[in-house]
């Protein structure tokens, strides 16, 4: 394989995608990427293709002949797959095995960082033991249970084709940048919102009770690239803060940190059926294999989210 590093990032344009995208930059890697339109980004070579249609990977692969491969495109909305499964089965499954097949095809020789979920485990036989990667898969949403089947793909092109696929399994994740269609940046939305007079000091919210371990974007793909570099081919890693707070406590520091008065009001439609929460990961794994820790304070992953909602200039 060539010393020079050819990086290719499906979804390269989603949250995690461009924080990756310019961790990688930094190191002064080629990356490479693709969307649905053409776009700058940064550094990057963006190509335009539709990675839902099986003839884009052939033509893609043969473009970029990528050494290095993150797969982090694919449906990413665990509440909202209850409703339309057939779109998580074919943005997570479907395309993971359309990667798999023109990775063997076209560039055997490349290493992957299959990016899955920590929802794959659903909630334990033993919800009070710390949760490893040798924990039963028990996914309770098509979302999980879509991440799970390409999990096992992923592992089966391994085991069977010798491809060298490293198994990433991030738990919740936030930051700057991240969608509001998710609670942290949805509280920090609105509490830039309040901050600027824009609406009456009044915040809504779905489940505050769920417990999260809540990690920073920036730390996530960091340990994505250290998979890259050290990971074992046909292992899985959990990727975690392994700390576990309550969504309550979470929007309290929150609010605490904009100086604001406001009521929280809880909206049945922003409740998500059938979620359970893992209290504990158990990251020796990583921390031991691959020498991943996380470096950002969840103090500080809020206050650079709200930061970056003030900077953006957009009307919340």
């Amino acid at each position: 394989m060539t010393s020079i590093r050819r990086n290719l990032i499906t979804g390269i344009t989603g949250f995690a995608g461009r924080h990756l995208a310019n961790a990688l930059l930094a190191r002064q890697e080629m990356v490479y990427g693709v969307a649905r339109r053409p776009l700058s980004l940064g550094g990057a070579s963006v190509l335009v293709g539709d990675l839902e249609k099986p003839e884009v990977w052939p033509e893609l692969f043969a473009q970029v002949r990528p050494t290095h491969i993150y797969h982090l495109a694919g449906y990413a909305h665990a509440g909202r797959s209850l409703r339309e499964p057939q779109a998580a089965w074919q943005g997570n499954l479907t395309l993971t095995l359309h990667l798999l097949d023109a990775m063997q095809r076209l560039t055997p020789e490349a290493r992957l960082v299959w990016v899955g979920s920590g929802l794959v485990y659903g909630q334990p036989l033993q919800p009070h033991r710390p949760v490893d990667e040798q924990t039963a898969l028990r996914p309770e949403t098509p979302y999980a249970a879509s991440k799970a089947a390409a999990d096992l793909a992923a592992f089966a092109a391994w085991k069977a084709q010798g491809l060298a696929v490293v198994r990433a399994r991030p738990f919740n994740h936030t930051g700057p940048g991240q969608s509001p269609e998710f609670a942290i940046p949805n509280f920090a939305r609105q509490l830039v919102a309040i901050e600027r007079g824009l609406c009456p000091p009044v915040l809504e919210v779905g489940d505050l009770q769920s417990y999260r371990d809540m990690s920073d974007v920036r730390d996530v793909v960091e340990a994505y690239i250290a998979l890259m570099d050290h990971g074992q081919p046909g292992e899985a890693y959990n990727i975690a803060s392994g700390v576990s707070r309550s969504m309550q406590s979470l929007l309290d520091e929150m609010i605490a940190l904009t100086g604001l008065r406001v009521e929280v009001r809880s909206r049945a439609d922003l409740l998500r059926p059938s979620e359970h929460s893992i209290l504990q990961v158990d990251l020796r794994k990583i921390h031991s294999e691959i020498g991943w820790k996380p470096r950002f304070t969840l103090t500080q992953t809020l206050s650079d989210t709200l930061q970056a909602w003030r900077d953006s200039g957009d009307n919340p």
